[in-house]
């Protein structure tokens, strides 16, 4: 099956983040609180308010991105049945969130599916508890045709059904919303570095907040 690949198709603008390190699951063993916290004038910038979305986990309950304020968010797009990039984005997330250590608490990831009519609720659960992600602080999102409709374009992902085949090609696309649900950095693709987004994540958690 084809999972698509790291489209080009985004607004360049909204992207700040691109990887082009080899892609590795294994996480850096630097322990997070080595990661400094950047001096003001450093911080991420602020896109604008994160598109918002309402879709239905795989509990089966709706819950939207505004339900999330509070912690830090990352979105991103996947689908189930993808047998190659997909599943080694999946990992790469989940071992990323393995090391927040004390900070877990504060960051939730939220996974949209690009395959609405495959991912029901029950198939997203089945695929999460196979990567071994905490369902408390990894979300997995389903919706109808519509409604991912709406939130890929919203988040300028690009996404098609492949001919003759159960593959959709899809955009790479993961964004960090800071606490008060705004945008504020995007990766596109698979192969950026962890350390970095580690770092990232830990900067928008100890963020003060807004100015």
């Amino acid at each position: 099956m084809t999972c698509g690949h790291p489209s080009s198709r985004n607004n360049p603008r909204a992207i700040r983040k691109r990887g082009f390190a080899v892609l590795a699951c294994a996480i850096f063993a630097l322990p997070v609180e080595a990661l400094a916290r950047p001096a003001d004038d450093d911080a991420l910038p602020r896109m604008g308010p994160a598109p918002g979305f309402t879709l239905v986990n795989q509990s089966g309950r709706r819950i939207s991105l505004r339900d999330l304020r509070g912690r830090v968010t990352v979105v991103t797009f996947m689908f189930a049945g993808c047998s190659d990039t997909c599943p080694l984005l999946t990992s790469k997330l989940v071992g990323i969130q393995r090391r927040l250590g004390t900070l877990v608490d504060d960051v939730h990831f939220a996974a949209i599916t690009v395959d609405p009519l495959n991912d029901t609720p029950a198939v997203l659960e089945a695929y999460g508890r196979a990567h071994g992600v905490d369902p408390i602080r990894f979300t997995f999102l389903t919706g109808s045709i519509q409604e991912i409709d709406a939130v890929t374009r919203a988040y300028a992902v690009f996404r098609k059904q492949l001919p003759g085949s159960t593959g959709i090609d899809h955009t790479f696309l993961t964004s960090l919303v800071d606490r008060q649900g705004v945008l504020r950095v995007q990766y596109l693709g698979v192969r950026f570095d962890p350390q970095e987004f580690l770092r990232d994540l830990t900067s928008l958690v100890n963020e003060r907040g807004p100015p």
